[in-house]
């Protein structure tokens, strides 16, 4: 028996299945490349679910993580911490002038700008806030709720109320949903889950002229796009605006759980002692992993190379478009890509996992690809070779 079975077996038997798993257990990683427990090597181009995104196990954090280990690990939010403040200026520093508020992880982070919105309209009967469909915030009930995907709420009715949907990019659709009751819009500015879908810039402008006009939230959801992905720090740096509220999780923490919420002006004090808290939110261990990526990102000029590398994978994707039919259409920004199909999109993941090379399908036919943004140009080579093989038994 490999050791990956008897693994599956355990979970079988002692953890929930909350999760749709493949037969695969990692054992090590580093930078682009994880092993599994039987020795098989991969190139991981969607790695953790993009928390690893400057790459596993970086030496920066890595080193960060270990010294800080020795010290500190945990510090109580009566108290203060000094990694705390500096990771919160490093934030602030990198986006816009504001507070910072942690917690471990996207949904929490999104709990925390809904919270946010609320508190500040409460006093004027103001709470609902206008989501995007195929938009994912999270697992909590309210962000489920939230979410504008069906799938995600069945078997968890009655949802909190408070929440609307309308279609993505469609600046009409959000004047038409906004009432008296009104207070605020939340959306990714890329959607990830949904299918890699760009918000367009006039959409972005017109979004934030709609919030200032009427006194209402602007609230990023940047988990996933956060972090350099997008060439910038922070998606929204592409628009030329500022949200009232913008949330992080996934690569802040360099592999480790983390989740932010950062909100600027008269937005940042809305939340006052005893109004929300989280007990390991910005521990001294994670504080140091996250500013570990801030240093790497800006030391080896990672934003730079993700613009670069994104232009050329995307380059490469094209041509496999050019090459196999059934590419329909290659969407990107930076080192964000969907790759969209005209047919379901699991038996190419499933093949490129026996080839070696790690994507994720979502949507039923969009394969996310979203590399470290440490990767290089042979990499890339060696992951449009796989994916060429592997196209070629679909054509």
């Amino acid at each position: 028996m490999k050791k990956t079975e008897k693994v599956v077996q355990m979970y079988d038997k002692y953890i929930m299945e909350t999760y749709t798993r493949v037969p695969l257990c990692l054992e090590k990683a580093k930078g682009a490349r994880v092993w599994d427990i039987d020795g098989k090597e991969y190139l991981d181009f969607f790695p953790g679910w993009a928390v690893s995104g400057i790459g596993h196990c970086h030496p920066r954090v890595v080193k960060a993580i270990s010294e800080q280990a020795k010290k500190l690990l945990h510090v109580s939010n009566n108290y203060y911490s000094r990694l705390q403040a500096d990771l919160a200026e490093a934030i602030i520093k990198n986006s816009f002038k504001g507070k910072v508020f942690f917690s471990n992880s996207g949904a929490e982070a999104n709990e925390a700008a809904v919270k946010v919105a609320r508190k500040y309209g409460h006093d004027k009967g103001r709470y609902e806030i206008i989501t995007m469909t195929k938009s994912f915030h999270g697992r909590t009930l309210a962000m489920i709720t939230a979410t504008g995907q069906d799938k995600v709420k069945k078997g968890f009715e009655p949802l909190p109320e408070g929440f609307k949907h309308v279609p993505f990019n469609d600046i009409g659709a959000v004047e038409s949903a906004i009432t008296d009751k009104t207070i605020g819009i939340m959306l990714e500015p890329i959607q990830c889950e949904g299918g890699i879908n760009i918000a367009s810039r006039e959409y972005m402008q017109g979004l934030r002229k709609i919030c200032d006009e009427k006194d209402m939230v602007l609230i990023l959801d940047e988990v996933q796009t956060g972090m350099g992905r997008s060439g910038k720090m922070f998606a929204y740096q592409n628009y030329d605006i500022e949200p009232d509220v913008m949330t992080l999780a996934k690569s802040l923490g360099g592999g480790l759980p983390i989740g932010a919420c950062a909100a600027r002006g008269k937005f940042a004090d809305v939340l006052t002692p005893g109004t929300h808290a989280s007990t390991f939110g910005g521990s001294p261990i994670v504080s140091a992993a996250a500013l570990a990526v801030f240093d790497a990102i800006k030391k080896e000029k990672l934003l730079q190379n993700t613009r670069k590398m994104g232009a050329y994978l995307k380059d490469e994707l094209e041509g496999l478009k050019a090459k196999h039919a059934f590419v329909k259409e290659i969407r990107a920004v930076a080192l964000v890509i969907g790759v969209e199909l005209s047919i379901k999109g699991e038996d190419i993941y499933k093949e490129c996992l026996k080839a070696g090379l790690l994507i994720n399908c979502t949507q039923g036919n969009i394969l996310r690809i979203m590399p470290p943004l440490t990767v290089t140009k042979r990499q890339i080579d060696e992951a449009s070779s796989i994916l060429d093989r592997v196209f070629s038994k679909f054509d």
